[in-house]
């Protein structure tokens, strides 16, 4: 029996597909099903399904996943919407405005195809202190790549990082990240920037937690993602950080495919190479998706204005009017969990800090 102090009670139905030709007409005739009965879990307690996300393991169960099958999408409801949340406005107006849009017959009912939430993702579904985590990327990326670069030495802002002078490195405002972010994103090819990125976030670790960095995700926002989805919303991160860096993790770590994903992006140039058709990653700008940038790249990527959006900060401000503007379907946006930036009044505060990380509110 699995034991925990978790708010769902879940049922788990595993299909299974055993080996061998006597299981294999077995399952011909009739399906092959172990239903297992948990008492306050739910499927992210099966280590198969969390994979290292949360703590607990379940070998016993994870072999039997992994000689048949697992389930890509489930629903489970919880004896508690949105359990991390305190009991306050701001969540009743989400849940009151969830159900005033899904509820047939009601005069704000809107269709499941046009119901999209749009997800800042630095400081909203992540933490992003101290420092953003894609330019803790870029910073490890020069130190890599130093000893191709002698001439770095004598030149800002890379002389300051190689003195440990983070500060002095930054002094120098956009102008300075964006030229340590073109360096270390471009010169190689998209499958290539995929694989550095897998590898580093697999063991790359916040300087202040000890934890992985796709361990310091929001609880309350994982919650709020799961929530929105089980009722019929499609889910979208709009965020001014890397398009194609996004994409390595943004599905093991919110349920969101990497085709549901708005960010900037640097120009690709198609080559052949021995042949081989690839797309090379170039040191120019693209795309900004950043202040008024978001709702542009919503229209470019999404091609529906969202009827729910969540930001932390004012770089989320335009995407937030553009999805309250006035339309013939209704809308909700607010910031989340955020910092004195903030370009808005009002935040949504919750019980519990997140399951890894600092609050940024």
């Amino acid at each position: 029996m699995i034991k925990n102090s978790y708010l769902a009670t879940a049922m788990m139905v595993l299909p299974l597909a055993f080996g061998g030709v006597a299981s294999a007409q077995t399952a011909a005739k009739k399906p092959n099903i172990v239903m297992i009965m948990a008492d306050d879990v739910g499927i992210w307690n099966v280590s198969a399904y969390h994979r290292g996300m949360m703590g607990g393991s379940t070998p016993n169960i994870d072999r039997i996943a992994k000689e048949g099958a697992l389930f890509t999408d489930y629903y489970a409801q919880q004896s508690c919407t949105l359990p991390s949340w305190n009991d306050t406005a701001a969540k009743k107006a989400i849940m009151a405005f969830v159900e005033r849009v899904t509820k047939q017959g009601s005069p704000d009912f809107v269709p499941p195809a046009e119901r999209i939430a749009t997800f800042d993702n630095d400081g909203t579904l992540w933490a992003e202190q101290p420092i953003y985590f894609q330019l803790a990327f870029a910073l490890d990326r020069v130190k890599a790549l130093a000893p191709q670069h002698p001439e770095w030495k004598d030149k800002e802002p890379f002389a300051s990082l190689f003195k440990g002078d983070l500060k002095g490195a930054l002094a120098g405002g956009e102008a300075a990240i964006f030229e340590i972010v073109t360096v270390t994103h471009s010169g190689m090819t998209t499958e290539e920037f995929e694989k550095i990125v897998r590898d580093w976030i697999a063991t790359a670790k916040h300087p202040k937690t000890g934890k992985l960095y796709t361990e310091m995700v929001y609880q309350p926002m994982l919650e709020l993602l799961a929530y929105l989805r089980a009722n019929g919303f499609t889910t979208f991160i709009v965020s001014g950080g890397g398009i194609d860096f996004m994409r390595v993790f943004a599905e093991r770590v919110y349920g969101i495919p990497r085709e549901q994903i708005v960010g900037s992006s640097g120009k690709l140039d198609f080559e052949l190479r021995d042949g081989k058709p690839v797309l090379m990653k170039l040191p120019e700008l693209n795309f900004n998706d950043d202040k008024g940038g978001k709702p542009v790249g919503i229209q470019m990527h999404i091609g529906r204005r969202p009827i729910f959006a969540f930001g932390n900060s004012d770089g989320d401000l335009q995407m937030l009017q553009w999805t309250t503007a006035t339309t013939p379907t209704p809308s909700a946006s607010g910031p989340m969990t955020a910092p004195p930036r903030s370009a808005a009044s009002t935040r949504v505060s919750t019980r519990q800090k997140p399951t890894t990380g600092s609050s940024q509110a």
